[in-house]
C-alpha cells in the first residue's frame, strides 16, 4: 500500500477510494465472498477487462483488496477484500437502502403525475 497525501474531509477520503462507479460494484461483488478475475468479469456488468485490471491494481494499491496468486499452470489469482473492504459495508448497505428510497420516491412522483 503506497502512502499518499489525502484530502482533510474525511468524505474526501472515502471517495477518492470508491468514488468510481466500477470500485463500488467491485466491492459489491467482493462482499459475498472471494473471487476469480473471470467471475468479477461476468458479475460486474458491462466492465472491460482493462478497466477491470486498472481498478483491481489501484484497489489492492488503496489496501481495498487481497490479491492471491496460485503457483500452478495456468496461474490462477483471487481476489478478496482485505479488512478495510469489508469495513466499507455499512457505506455500501447505506446507499443501497437511500437508492430503494429513491426509486420509490420516483415511482409515488410518477403516480401523482
Amino acid at each position: 500500500m503506497e502512502l499518499k497525501e489525502l484530502p482533510k474531509c474525511p468524505v474526501e477520503v472515502t471517495l477518492s477510494l470508491i468514488g468510481e462507479k466500477w470500485k463500488v460494484l467491485i466491492i459489491r461483488e467482493l462482499l459475498n465472498g472471494t473471487k476469480r478475475f473471470g467471475e468479477l468479469k461476468k458479475d460486474v456488468s458491462g466492465i472491460s477487462q482493462k478497466v477491470l485490471t486498472t481498478n483491481l491494481r489501484s484497489m489492492e494499491n488503496d489496501g481495498l483488496i487481497v490479491r492471491k496468486v496460485y503457483p500452478q499452470i495456468p496461474p490462477r489469482v483471487e481476489y478478496t477484500l482485505s479488512n478495510v473492504g469489508y469495513s466499507l459495508a455499512p457505506v455500501l448497505n447505506a446507499m443501497a437502502s437511500w437508492g430503494t428510497d429513491y426509486k420509490t420516491f420516483l415511482e409515488l412522483l410518477k403516480k401523482r403525475g
